[in-house]
């Protein structure tokens, strides 16, 4: 079985991969959109448009719903795509929910051609439970074919999936993004079995993240640090994954400090008063998906519930629908400098409300820009991060914008795994990975991943 990549083989958006069961037949994995590098010196709809054949392409199996693996679906269907799109229950649940957002914002707002894309796209879904085996329909190939999806843990549906030949059970496993251990309300990654050939993700191939354990304290650090500048703490997050995280860790912050004033007497009035704003339509509905399906959260949020609290939905949490509400809370914020923690989207600074907060509070000392995720190179946030601390400046919508606010990054909220994780992950199958390829790094991050493989495995890496 041979793989064809149309996105995120070097790179770390537009993730396509296209795997050949045989000469006439092949599955699509994931169809993601192009971000930052991969998509400049083109508009939009040029930069996403399906420039491969899809004749062969017998179904779409989906490993989880960031914008970077499924953004290309609507172009997928109009280029004529009308077969099965197999992925887990929970990201058929989510799926739909960023497919509309993606049309809006790539597309068209045109509500009746949304409706009936997403009516389609419902049809289209195939929701599989995670660890069941799936026969692929005997017509997809020359052979017989079965898919599994596995836990992981990167966010609310995440999977790695395995395609396996059931006469010669050759399996081909395709990591997706795999999640770190003890992230705030997933279960940890399942450990990979075993694989013929595997394609894995090398995001953070060259690195090694800062403690997690710990992770929940530096948050509460830098925020305080961040609050005696006297104004707005921005963190813009992913409206799926980080944010819910982001959630979580800052009940949890508020709810021992209320305990803490309980036991001693002696309150922490900052984060008594602190407010978290939640300013994204698409997160906020997302959240309201993640508390509807709390049987998919792990042990620690389980607790928090027996508890009576409420990790995803607290009483100093102030959620934003509303556009003209949204542009009255940038104009007082520009004006008051109020402290507060804003969380929106889009991560990367890309696009999303989170532009307009920065355009409006970036030149404000008294704002800090708090970084919780991975910034692509040639994107907004990816450039903040770089020439932020110079005081120097970031375009935003074609306007140039200097930066006076302080900026930060805690290395240890990304979703992804680490080098160290990653090795970890094939480590511990119980036969030796006979083949790995390594996909969705940059190019530091893969050599890096690829030295480390070789030289612990002896193996070459493709």
């Amino acid at each position: 079985m041979d793989v064809i990549h149309h996105g995120a083989f070097e790179g770390v958006t537009g993730s396509c991969h296209e795997l050949f069961l045989d000469s006439d037949h092949s599955l699509l994995i994931d169809c993601g959109l192009f971000q930052g590098e991969d998509a400049a010196g083109k508009d939009d709809n040029s930069a996403q448009k399906i420039d491969f054949d899809i004749s062969k392409v017998q179904a779409l199996v989906v490993t989880h719903c960031h914008i970077d693996h499924v953004g290309r679906l609507p172009w997928l269907l109009i280029a004529g795509f009308t077969d099965s799109i197999y992925c887990t229950k929970a990201t058929a649940l989510l799926l739909p929910l960023v497919i509309e957002d993606a049309l809006k914002v790539g597309l068209t707002r045109n509500a009746e051609i949304i409706d009936a894309v997403i009516a389609r796209l419902r049809r289209q879904l195939i929701p599989v439970a995670y660890d069941d085996w799936t026969e692929l329909p005997t017509e997809f190939a020359s052979q017989p074919f079965k898919l599994r999806f596995r836990q992981a843990g990167h966010i609310l549906g995440s999977s790695y999936v395995e395609i396996e030949n059931v006469s010669t059970h050759y399996r081909v496993v395709f990591s997706g993004d795999l999640g770190c251990k003890n992230t705030p309300l997933l279960p940890d990654p399942t450990p990979l079995e075993r694989a013929d050939f595997l394609l894995l993700e090398s995001t953070y191939g060259d690195k090694n993240h800062e403690s997690r354990t710990e992770r929940a304290q530096r948050l509460k650090a830098v925020v305080e640090r961040c609050v005696e500048n006297k104004g707005v703490i921005l963190i813009p997050a992913f409206s799926i994954g980080r944010t819910q995280e982001l959630l979580y860790e800052l009940e949890d912050i508020i709810h021992r400090a209320r305990e803490q004033e309980a036991k001693t007497g002696v309150a922490e009035p900052l984060w008594q008063k602190m407010t978290v704003i939640l300013d994204s339509p698409l997160a906020a509905q997302f959240t309201k998906q993640y508390r509807a399906m709390k049987a998919l959260w792990d042990e620690d949020a389980h607790q928090r519930l027996s508890e009576d609290r409420h990790p995803l939905n607290f009483d100093r949490m102030l959620t934003v629908d509303d556009h003209s509400e949204h542009e009255r809370i940038v104009n007082y914020l520009q004006s008051s400098g109020d402290p507060c923690i804003v969380i929106a989207a889009s991560g990367m600074c890309t696009g999303g409300r989170m532009l307009n907060y920065l355009k409006a509070l970036l030149p404000d000392p008294r704002t800090d820009v708090l970084f919780v995720g991975y910034q692509a190179a040639g994107t907004p946030g990816r450039n903040i991060q770089r020439y932020g601390p110079g005081g120097g400046y970031v375009n935003l919508d074609h306007e140039r914008v200097w930066i006076k606010a302080g900026v930060y990054t805690l290395g240890g909220y990304s979703a992804h795994a680490d080098q160290q994780e990653l090795l970890d992950f094939i480590d511990a199958t119980e036969q030796p990975v006979k083949r790995i390829r390594l996909i969705h790094g940059e190019h530091d991050a893969r050599a890096a991943l690829a030295a480390k493989i070789r030289e612990r495995y002896q193996m070459n890496v493709d």
